[in-house]
């Protein structure tokens, strides 16, 4: 009874990449104050700040 069956190395960098494409999205659509300098979701700005 094989459950789980392994992650292979291209389903890893398949979700890398998506993650990575989400989060690039949702900084160009969602307003400032929730992804974007000081954006309780994403913050954009620099810690030296």
């Amino acid at each position: 009874m094989d459950i789980f069956q392994p992650v292979t190395m291209d389903q890893m960098l398949y979700a890398l990449i998506l993650t990575g494409m989400l989060r690039e999205a949702m900084i160009f659509t969602l307003p400032d104050a929730i992804a974007g300098p000081g954006g309780w979701l994403i913050n954009t700005a620099d810690d030296d700040e």
